[in-house]
């Protein structure tokens, strides 16, 4: 396309707004500045979304939903159709895997000639059998109709690669990688808050508090982690912040075995910092994942992080430099990884301050944004920002 004066329309397509509240806030600020943004979302979902949205963005609902529903999803198909012709857009985006199929075979059908899909962790992963089989030639159909793919990393893009979903050469990682890299003004360590949000889980100050940031369900190896953490001793602690989609705290709660006491419950919030300075640990025992953003994000906190080694994990953490992985679904390994991290206060610092270094050189959100900006000029030219 070329570089017009005059503001292409880009509709942003996502299934919940959660995605919007943690990851695309200053996504949608950057194309605002060039573009004329719509952005079509559940906004009936659980998840509200929060304020600093900006308000050049116009918001449309769209009854996406992240479950598999037949009926609803053909509804939804035919909604984003009607948006996109009605609107005339020069591009399409969209984030999330359901969001990524229904949006991209909508804008195919309404001849949007810009059809972008952002690669962010697939869900047919951690699938076995039919439902593997099912999800995984979706995602395929996607590759062969959308016209530009950003993948949130190197080691997805091989992945995705490999299983024949994208062709060698046919999507791009910005920079080194993340949906959209991370603020260290707002992540960074600061011992004032560590000390009270410690003093607020009744944590003492020498005690090991592990932390799991994110949202609580089975695909999140959040039972893994609640295991690991009932075989370590001592003055340790378990967190889980986030919302508990899938009803599990009992499991987790049984899990954790005679630790239980020692185990606290943190609903999701716009805060995920405040916790992170105040873990000793951020552990990520994830089944299936793109990049794994909390992992950066602790990074840059000064904290080490424990994770599963995933085909995404491996582009967030440096094994032995700004964390540890174990192997996914083994909770004994895991406890193992927490027990060395809990036994040397050396060993943390170091991955610790290795973490943040990694973070301020590879992983600022305005070098990412600056990037992704820089994306779409190629991509639709650069519209007002010209």
């Amino acid at each position: 396309m070329g570089a017009s004066r005059v503001p292409v329309r880009v509709c942003v397509v996502t299934t919940t707004p959660y995605v919007i509240n943690v990851f695309l806030k200053r996504h949608l600020a950057a194309l605002a500045d060039c573009y004329d943004v719509t952005l079509a979302v559940n906004a009936q979902d659980a998840y509200r979304l929060e304020a600093g949205l900006d308000p050049r963005v116009q918001v449309v609902h769209i009854g996406l939903e992240r479950k598999i529903s037949p009926l609803r999803d053909f509804a939804a198909l035919l909604a984003l159709v009607r948006l996109l012709r009605k609107g005339d857009f020069g591009a399409v985006h969209t984030i999330a895997p359901k969001a990524g199929l229904l949006g991209i075979v909508a804008g195919y059908l309404a001849r949007v000639p810009a059809r972008i899909h952002t690669f962010q962790g697939e869900v047919w992963a951690s699938r076995r059998g039919l439902a593997r089989a099912v999800l995984m030639r979706a995602d395929r159909l996607m590759g062969r109709l959308l016209t530009h793919a950003l993948v949130v990393g190197r080691g997805e893009q091989a992945f995705l690669e490999q299983h024949g979903v994208l062709r060698a050469g046919q999507s791009t990682v910005l920079r080194q990688g993340s949906i959209g890299g991370v603020d260290t003004g707002r992540f960074h360590p600061d011992p004032d808050v560590r000390s009270r949000v410690r003093a607020d889980l009744g944590v003492g100050p020498d005690d090991f508090a592990v932390m799991y940031l994110g949202r609580i369900a089975r695909d999140k190896g959040v039972l893994d982690l609640a295991r690991a953490f009932g075989e370590l001793e001592g003055a340790s602690h378990l967190v889980l912040v986030g919302a508990d989609e899938e009803g599990l705290r009992r499991a987790i709660e049984e899990a954790c075995g005679k630790r239980v006491e020692r185990l606290r419950f943190v609903p999701f919030n716009s805060s995920p910092e405040r916790y992170m300075v105040a873990a000793d640990v951020v552990c990520l025992p994830s089944h299936r994942e793109g990049f794994g953003m909390t992992l950066i994000e602790a990074g840059a906190c000064g904290v080490p992080v424990v994770a599963a080694r995933l085909y995404g994990t491996q582009d967030a953490v440096v094994d032995g430099v700004t964390g540890l992985f174990h192997v996914p679904g083994d909770a004994a390994e895991l406890a193992q990884r927490l027990r060395t991290l809990a036994h040397d206060p050396v060993l943390r610092e170091r991955l610790g301050t290795a973490g943040r270094e990694r973070v301020q050189r590879d992983f600022r959100s305005e070098d990412l944004i600056r990037a992704f900006r820089d994306y779409y000029a190629a991509v639709l030219g650069p519209g007002r920002c010209a």
